[in-house]
């Protein structure tokens, strides 16, 4: 019996007592689950007339364009936060000490400021008539900022060795930043990336504060504006809404492991020729040397 080398194995009563806690914790569970739909259907939440609202075309449609409404948002706010997380990082990463004190300065502020608030500002300040931009560009900000930080977290765990071999070949640090730390972070920190990606998209739903007609803002103006049998069907409005973020959101992630795997199944380095394999010369009288296979140097041979 192998133990583990971060916890003991438990022992036969130990086993048994887990056994007995996972039981009681699931039936508690069910029963939880149990009492929730006993109370909704008490209350006529579970009816087929509040499911059956769902049939009708008119708000179908008004789903159907608050999802396009909400990934409208969602692609600018994504493409938005990354680039200005890309320039967020570089510049936290620069060694002029004003670009590095702004760029901390701007990421620590807009961490701090709730981002209800920050798409408030924006929406009031600057485009009051162009909700879906004032949502996309607070989206930007805040998520920026949390993606610069990522970034810069995964160009500092890359070796040092590798800037400093970049440095010695005669790159500029520019160079430096593209081609070699920047590729090795976004790669190590990929996971992070996309996961954040998920929460800017569940973050969308912020924007009925500025009336901005996405999927909440649908969905309050769906549960407030029908009636069936008295009743206001807030609890199959939320249940659909919410199954259609929920999709959105595996969606990406399924892509975000798709990109992930992807990526390591790619061939990077040198392929490194044989050495017993033929050399041929280009033009008369070019000389060539090559190595035997144990290592022992061949004589040149010339060309004619």
């Amino acid at each position: 019996m192998s133990a583990s080398v971060l916890y003991d194995a438990p022992g036969p009563k130990a086993v048994v007592r887990n056994r007995i806690y996972a039981v009681v914790g699931s039936l508690a569970l069910i029963a939880l689950i149990a009492l929730a739909i006993v109370r909704l259907a008490d209350k006529g939440n579970l009816d087929y007339a509040m499911w059956d609202i769902f049939n009708y075309a008119g708000i179908r449609q008004n789903i159907a364009d608050a999802v396009l409404a909400t990934l409208k948002a969602f692609g600018l706010a994504a493409v938005g936060s990354l680039v200005l997380g890309l320039l967020l990082a570089v510049a936290r990463l620069s060694d002029h000490k004003p670009v590095r004190w702004a760029a901390t300065a701007f990421i620590e502020l807009f961490r701090s400021i709730p981002l209800l608030i920050t798409i408030y500002a924006v929406w009031i300040g600057f485009l009051t008539d162009y909700s879906m931009w004032a949502l996309a560009l607070g989206l930007s900000i805040y998520n920026g900022c949390v993606q610069a930080e990522v970034l810069r977290a995964g160009v500092n765990s890359v070796p040092k060795g590798q800037r400093e071999a970049a440095y010695a070949l005669g790159m500029s640090k520019s160079q430096v930043m593209m081609s070699v730390l920047m590729p090795q972070a976004v790669r190590a920190m990929l996971p992070t990336i996309i996961s954040q990606l998920v929460v800017t998209l569940k973050d969308t739903s912020l924007g009925f504060i500025i009336l901005y007609p996405e999927l909440l803002q649908t969905a309050r103006l769906i549960a407030s504006n029908t009636q069936v049998n008295g009743e206001y069907p807030y609890v199959s409005t939320i249940v659909v809404i919410g199954s259609i973020y929920v999709a959105m959101c595996l969606l990406l992630s399924a892509l975000a492991t798709w990109i992930e795997k992807r990526g390591r199944r790619a061939k990077t380095g040198i392929t490194m020729g044989s050495a017993a394999a033929p050399i041929t010369a280009a033009g008369p009288g070019a000389v060539l040397a090559a190595e035997g296979t144990d290592g022992s140097d061949v004589a040149p041979a010339t060309t004619n």
